[in-house]
C-alpha cells in the first residue's frame, strides 16, 4: 500500500508532501517534498492511493446559506450580534464532533486563519478529482487529516512543536512517533522531519491516511453523512501508529 500525506498551506513554499509505502509489519517514507506545488502533488497522487490532506476540505452548510443570502440582499438574522449566535456559522460538523473527541477545537474555515488554505484545497481537489481520484469530503480516497488531533489520540507530543522556537520539542515529537511505532523508518528523510514541522506534519497525514484505508477512523454516522459530504469530515484514528504499521 502506498499513501500521501500533505500538510497544505496557502502558498506552495510552505507546503510538503510525503509518500509513505507499506508492508505487512513495516513502514517506509519514500519521499518528502518541501515547497510541493499543485502541480507535484497531483503528479505524486494515482487513483489508487490514499491520500491525507492537512486541510479543511468545505464550508459550514449554515455560512453557505448565510453569505449566499446576504449576497442575495437578504438581512441577516439579529443574532449574529452576539459571538453564541454566530457559531453555527464558523463550526462544522466534523468541528464539533473532534472536539467531543478529542477537547481540541480545529480552527475555523470561516472565522480564523484558514480562509486561503481551503480555498487552495477547494482547486486541489477539483484537480485531483480531474485526474480520477476520488475526492468525496466524507470518505473518498481523499480524506481531510488533523495532525495534532491524531497525534493526541494516539497519546504523542501535539502542542509547541511548530516553529523555528520549538525545535527541540519537534525534533522529541518525531523520536517519540519512532517510539510508538516500531518498523516506521522514516528513512533518509528524519532530518527533514525533525526540522520542519510541515514535514512531519505531511508524514502523520499520510499515516491517518493509511488508519483511513484500513477502515480504522472514526465515520460520519447517518446523520451527519449528508453535512459531511458538502463540508468535509476530519478523520480520527482508531488504532495506534504499531497497529497501522502491522495492518
Amino acid at each position: 500500500m502506498r499513501t500521501v500525506g500533505v500538510d497544505l498551506a496557502a502558498e506552495s513554499s510552505r507546503t510538503a508532501l510525503a509518500v509513505v509505502e507499506w508492508e505487512p509489519g513495516s513502514a517506509r517514507v519514500v519521499d518528502v517534498r518541501l515547497g510541493a506545488t499543485d502541480a507535484d502533488i497531483v503528479a505524486t497522487v494515482t487513483p489508487t492511493d490514499r491520500v491525507g490532506i492537512d486541510a479543511p476540505f468545505g464550508w459550514p452548510d449554515a455560512f453557505v446559506e448565510f453569505v449566499t443570502a446576504h449576497h442575495r440582499g437578504d438581512p441577516g438574522p439579529a443574532e449574529l450580534e452576539t459571538r453564541a449566535g454566530r457559531q453555527p456559522l464558523v463550526r462544522r460538523r466534523t468541528d464539533l464532533f473532534v472536539h467531543r473527541e478529542t477537547g481540541l477545537v480545529p480552527l475555523s474555515v470561516s472565522a480564523d486563519l484558514l480562509a486561503h488554505v481551503a480555498l487552495r484545497c477547494a482547486g486541489l481537489l477539483g484537480k485531483l478529482g480531474a485526474v480520477g481520484v476520488d475526492v468525496g469530503r466524507a470518505n473518498g480516497a481523499v480524506v481531510e487529516s488533523y495532525p495534532a488531533a491524531a497525534l493526541k489520540r494516539w497519546g504523542l507530543p501535539f502542542r509547541r512543536y511548530k516553529g523555528v522556537a520549538n525545535a527541540a520539542t519537534l525534533a522529541g515529537a518525531v523520536g517519540a512517533f519512532e517510539a510508538a511505532a516500531p518498523g516506521f523508518d522514516f528513512a533518509g528523510h528524519r532530518d527533514v522531519c525533525a526540522g520542519s514541522d510541515h514535514a512531519f506534519d505531511a508524514v502523520v497525514a499520510a499515516v491517518i491516511a493509511r488508519a483511513a484505508a484500513l477502515g480504522r477512523t472514526l465515520l460520519p454516522d447517518a446523520t451527519e453523512v449528508g453535512a459531511a459530504e458538502r463540508e468535509g469530515w476530519i478523520h480520527l484514528p482508531t488504532v495506534d501508529p504499531a497497529g497501522l504499521v502491522a495492518g
